[in-house]
């Protein structure tokens, strides 16, 4: 199988860095819309026209598949991306909900979403968490982890007092969901913050629960092809990509 992977920028890597690990995909072409990231600050229409300009991208290939990693547009644009494709598109939101009442079968859980302020608007995660009986659910808009992680700051001084802003006055979850592609990279210090007792759910390892579930594959993929795209200095985001993904 051919995929795509579309993100805002770089953060889906991290859904690639799944893929990956798992060796699902024969070949893997990446999009970060780098240019015009981020999408977390964005109204519902430019998002929506974003996504569907990735979609017209990806008619470039002949892909079996395209998934959304980047959780802003799984929550607004999803609907208009897959009647835009030729091909299935799937989105993190829907994975990372069914991830959540796979891993917690206690309906009373304590559960964190973080995203962007755009993705946490749309309470896309808080409506289908609710839908399957969830109801202890605070989320919380956390875009400064965007710009630290395109720095590379995944520790120090600089990101504790964030973490530190952003979460000491909260109660402290059983569950968190990093709802957004960049938050992974510094999974372990949120994990940390609080004492290393959440379940963290994020969007690779989600998407791959989700597929594994919806098709079944026959073939794994060692040593898969993979092709780097980026509206704006894709040189930049190849590096990144070789660094994440210890190319």
């Amino acid at each position: 199988m051919k995929v795509g992977v579309f993100d805002s920028g770089i953060g889906g890597l991290t859904v690639v860095k799944s893929l990956l690990e798992h060796q699902l995909f024969e070949e893997i072409i990446y999009f970060g819309d780098t240019a015009r990231v981020p999408y977390g600050i964005k109204d519902k229409n430019t998002i929506i026209r974003y996504a569907i300009e990735a979609v017209e991208f990806f008619k470039n290939f002949e892909l079996d598949l395209i998934i959304v990693a980047c959780n802003t547009v799984s929550a607004y644009a999803l609907e208009e991306m897959r009647e835009s494709s030729s091909c299935p598109v799937m989105g993190v939101v829907d994975a990372g909900v069914l991830a959540t009442a796979n891993k917690l079968k206690n309906k009373d859980a304590n559960i964190l979403i973080l995203g962007t302020k755009a993705t946490i608007n749309s309470k896309a995660y808080e409506d289908a968490l609710k839908q399957r009986g969830f109801n202890n659910l605070e989320s919380k808009a956390t875009g400064l982890f965007v710009p630290l992680v395109e720095e590379e700051i995944y520790e120090g001084k600089v990101l504790d007092a964030v973490l530190s802003h952003y979460f000491e006055k909260l109660n402290k979850p059983e569950a968190i969901i990093l709802g957004c592609t960049h938050f992974p990279l510094i999974e372990k210090p949120i994990g940390q913050f609080f004492n290393n007792q959440p379940i963290i759910i994020h969007s690779g390892d989600a998407i791959v629960e989700s597929l594994e579930r919806e098709f079944e594959f026959t073939n794994r993929y060692k040593n898969p092809k993979l092709k780097f795209f980026a509206s704006e200095n894709p040189d930049a985001l190849k590096k990144v990509a070789q660094k994440w993904l210890e190319l």
